[in-house]
């Protein structure tokens, strides 16, 4: 095995979210283990408060210190491109750094909305993009017509947020509303919303077909009166891979097998929102990537060690949504992330989600202190079932 750094294995962490930084911190239980982190910012972003950070309740950001370990070397930079051959990492800024080994966890960022008009809209998927709505919803006037594009938990929570401020929100779902959710916790949401003041456009008639400066235009031939546009419609992962010549999935998530690794290098391992296990990715959320993170770290280790990685293994516990800073909802779900009757709303919802976005940053650093403290969850059963039946349906000519 080739290494470096004092005779030490190097492990590069391309991405220093969630994801990332659970991987990196876990990697420095071995002191023959050499760690560096690449990210562009130079602070942690926590992506769900970026709803609160345009509202101005909080700034979203944490500083690295408290969340990663001091044995961690923090690059700020952005990576441009994964040379397999000479296993090295390219840097926008900074010369290229070379690895015995990879995690890849780029993350997820804005989906780029494909109709007319999408530069007039305001996506809020990246901490830059919430810093640049905030100004624009302070200085708009105090009666503008906000409108929320996207029915899922970030156009949800994004609406709430504004309405409680005492804007005046549209929430155009584009679809049906929360779709995730089981229909009592729908019913739940919808009448929160309501009481907000927020006026919800939902159905199949409730999709963008255009954007104008002062405007939404809808697939039933309707329009929303709109002064500033908000995109919360999905997300989209860094086509880094691509570029990189490394086999991705449709999205242009890293394609990997069931131990992460990709399906081209075994020296690359992925994590978080733009990995691709079996061509089946799980939903994209820091619930999934703090479980992805330590796998992806673990298999990594057990490379190291001459070892086969396990297969990957996450379980799902529900959706957390605020509705304003008093009310929220936990939707409780199966462990394969399917929805059940039940939910958790109102003070004590809004409670649970203030308990999950602070207890994730304490996993982070309960990580960083004590590598390999972070226990992973019960498996869904059922996945390994899917893989199978998907391989079996899967084109001779596909990869």
């Amino acid at each position: 095995m080739t290494k470096n750094n004092g005779g030490r294995t190097h492990v590069i962490v391309i991405g220093g979210g969630y994801a990332g930084v659970v991987a990196a911190n876990r990697l420095t239980s071995r002191d023959d283990v050499a760690v560096t982190l690449v990210n562009p910012r130079p602070t942690f972003v926590e992506r769900i408060r970026l709803h609160q950070l345009v509202a101005g309740s909080d700034d979203a950001v944490v500083d690295y210190k408290d969340v990663l370990s001091e044995k961690v070397e923090l690059v700020v930079d952005a990576a441009t491109e994964i040379d397999r051959d000479t296993r090295t990492v390219s840097l926008a800024a900074g010369g290229p750094l070379r690895y015995d080994y990879l995690i890849y966890a780029v993350g997820s960022g804005g989906g780029a909305p494909q109709v007319p008009g999408a530069d007039l809209t305001y996506p809020i998927a990246t901490l830059e993009q919430a810093e640049v709505l905030r100004r624009a919803v302070a200085d708009a006037p105090a009666d503008a017509a906000l409108t929320v594009v996207g029915g899922g938990a970030t156009g949800i929570e994004t609406a709430a947020e504004l309405a409680e401020a005492g804007r005046a929100v549209t929430l155009v779902c584009g679809g049906q509303l929360g779709s995730y959710l089981h229909p009592n916790g729908r019913r739940f949401v919808a009448k929160r919303l309501a009481a907000l003041g927020v006026t919800v456009l939902d159905g199949p008639g409730a999709k963008v077909t255009s954007v104008t400066a002062d405007a939404v235009r809808l697939a039933d031939g309707g329009q929303v009166l709109s002064h500033l546009t908000i995109w919360a419609a999905g997300f989209d992962v860094p086509d880094l891979a691509a570029r990189s010549g490394l086999r991705t999935d449709p999205a242009g998530r890293l394609l990997t097998d069931e131990t992460l690794t990709s399906i081209d290098d075994d020296r690359i391992v992925a994590a978080g929102d733009a990995a691709s296990p079996s061509g089946m990715p799980y939903r994209m959320g820091c619930q999934s990537a703090l479980q992805l993170g330590p796998h992806a770290a673990d298999a990594v280790l057990r490379r190291i060690e001459g070892g086969r990685p396990d297969a990957v293994s996450v379980g799902f516990n529900g959706l957390c949504v605020s509705l304003g800073r008093g009310t929220g909802i936990f939707q409780f779900s199966r462990k394969n992330d399917t929805a059940v009757r039940f939910h958790l709303g109102g003070r004590a919802g809004a409670r649970m989600k203030e308990f999950v976005c602070s207890h994730t940053i304490k996993q982070l650093t309960e990580e960083a202190h004590k590598p390999g403290a972070r226990a992973l969850k019960a498996k869904d059963d059922t996945r390994e079932q899917r893989v199978r039946d998907a391989r079996e349906n899967r084109p001779a000519h596909a990869a």
